[in-house]
């Protein structure tokens, strides 16, 4: 069957593709949204594209669909090449892309018509979850038996950023989804604010971060033409970030009446992940010491490093944010979805359209289709981007202060209408950049003439 073709990484350039594909839909899914935060009456009449709908759609279609399809395929790339193997089966690969993509696809449409099991992160009902988790479990199986016909004896660091990822998120989203339970997708109580704050969490930190983190210690000492700065503190990196994050989530609950042992680890692990991140941003920055040049000259690389530097951000972000003092006033407000999205689409959304920029000249055997194109899309997305974090920080503290001081809700939306008009106008950037991005890596996809080294 042609969707079972194989093809040497045949499997990354479908995740690639996939990921292109979801990043349009996913970011006009946002733009529309935005559209209703400031004419709310605009789709009362489309049922399936409001807000309650639309909502949860556009953050698992960036986060897992558009993120999550472009690291996967980077994974697929990176481990076959690492290891000196090809990979294990190319048709198991394609079985595994087209699972996870018919079951995002049935999840979305699911949404789209009111069916959902109304937890944030975790609202992709019961028979999508059984799909996802297939994607991991084949996924797993494939990359292991690749590892083991090995022909280089030692496993790099992205590696082992491959399979913490790959083994954390299945059991995340499994405990996170309560897969047991298919009529409810949760438990009872305060026991399910747990449980979906520890899937909710994970998705960034367990499945998103180790990859990007992974991709970006792979593309950065090969595009700047030198060795790892240090292999003793990736691994310091690595471990720290599997020991701290994994309980950090149920700093989304200190205002609910979860056990106070459990907020408190959740906090100090939110500080301690300044451990792993700078760990990880010092050894990559110093790799790229004094050789500077190539961010400019390499687009994979330029996405890459800006991914980087949000990286540096969201992690400075994220622990002040994690304070119960702090959250008084920034908790259910615009700042988060500031943090949010700088954290999926700044941090690890950069890498992996950098890792997928840096690939498929390697995969195809030539040039991207136009660099030019690929260099718009950049700052498409990094000035709307960047504006879209401003504005919605701001937003953000405006409602936090209003809401302390007691002002009514309808004051303070009228007092961050501009922002949410702003808002809009940016999304319309990212929204272009997407397009662009989408249009490019479809033209630089075709029959290899002889893979690049």
């Amino acid at each position: 069957m042609r969707f079972l073709k194989t093809e040497p990484h045949g499997t990354a350039k479908g995740f690639f593709l996939s990921s292109a594909v979801w990043f349009v839909f996913g970011t006009l899914a946002g733009l529309t949204d935005a559209i209703e935060m400031i004419a709310p009456d605009l789709y009362q009449h489309i049922p399936w594209i409001v807000f309650g709908r639309l909502r949860p759609i556009h953050v698992n279609s960036v986060l897992i669909a558009f993120v999550g399809s472009g690291l996967l395929g980077a994974a697929y790339y990176m481990v076959p090449v690492l290891v000196r193997a090809p990979l294990y089966s190319e048709k198991i690969g394609k079985i595994t892309l087209w699972t996870w993509n018919l079951s995002l696809a049935a999840g979305f449409i699911a949404l789209s018509l009111g069916y959902t099991q109304s937890r944030e992160y975790a609202e992709l009902i019961w028979p999508v979850d059984i799909g996802v988790l297939a994607m991991w479990a084949l996924t797993f199986y494939n990359l292991l038996q690749t590892v083991r016909r090995r022909k280089e004896n030692i496993l790099y660091v992205s590696i082992w950023y491959v399979f913490a990822a790959i083994i954390f998120q299945f059991f995340s989203y499994f405990f996170g989804n309560a897969v047991w339970n298919p009529s409810t997708g949760a438990v009872i109580g305060i026991p399910d604010a747990v449980l979906e704050w520890f899937n909710g969490h994970n998705i960034v930190g367990l499945f998103l971060t180790p990859l990007a983190v992974g991709l970006a210690y792979y593309v950065i000492p090969i595009a700047v033409r030198g060795p790892l700065f240090s292999h003793t503190l990736s691994l310091i990196g690595f471990w720290s970030l599997l020991i701290l994050y994994a309980h950090i989530g149920a700093h989304h609950i200190l205002q609910a009446p979860a056990p106070t042992w459990l907020k408190a680890v959740a906090i100090v692990g939110s500080v301690g992940m300044i451990i792993p991140v700078l760990t990880a941003l010092i050894n990559q920055w110093l790799t790229m010491k004094d050789k500077m040049g190539f961010v400019h000259s390499d687009i994979g690389l330029k996405f890459v490093f800006a991914g980087t530097v949000w990286y540096l951000l969201v992690c400075l972000q994220g622990p002040l944010q994690s304070l119960p003092s702090v959250q008084r006033l920034t908790h259910f407000n615009n700042w988060v979805v500031a943090h949010a999205h700088i954290g999926v689409l700044g941090f690890s959304g950069f890498i992996a359209l950098g890792g997928m920029y840096f690939i498929l000249p390697r995969i195809t055997g030539r040039p991207i289709h136009n660099p030019r194109l690929a260099d718009i899309q950049y700052w498409f997305i990094l000035i709307g981007l960047s504006g879209f974090f401003i504005v919605l920080t701001i937003a953000g503290l405006i409602q936090g202060n209003g809401w302390l001081r007691g002002e009514h809700e309808y004051n303070v939306l009228q007092e961050i209408y501009l922002y949410l008009v702003l808002r809009a106008s940016l999304g319309v950037l990212i929204a272009t950049g997407a397009i662009i991005g989408l249009y490019n890596i479809i033209r630089s996809m075709g029959p290899s003439a002889g893979a690049q080294k």
